[in-house]
């Protein structure tokens, strides 16, 4: 099964019982966070779920044609 953002946001709805509109706003809100956080060079470690990271990596070699 695919998770997708409206995926999380419809669960939201349900457990809160809040309008779409704020389970959305809050789903864009989380991801935000964690998108500021990486690219400050922070890890973002979710207890219980998993942990976040940037690694740099070398470049590969595309194919030229």
């Amino acid at each position: 099964m695919t998770v997708t953002k409206a995926t999380i946001a419809s669960e939201i709805q349900d457990q809160l019982d809040i309008q779409n509109k704020q389970s959305f706003d809050i789903v864009e809100t989380l991801l935000e966070i964690i998108k500021k956080t990486l690219s400050s060079g922070d890890d973002v470690m979710v207890s219980g779920f998993g942990k976040f990271s940037v690694k740099d990596k070398k470049q590969r070699k595309g194919i030229s044609y």
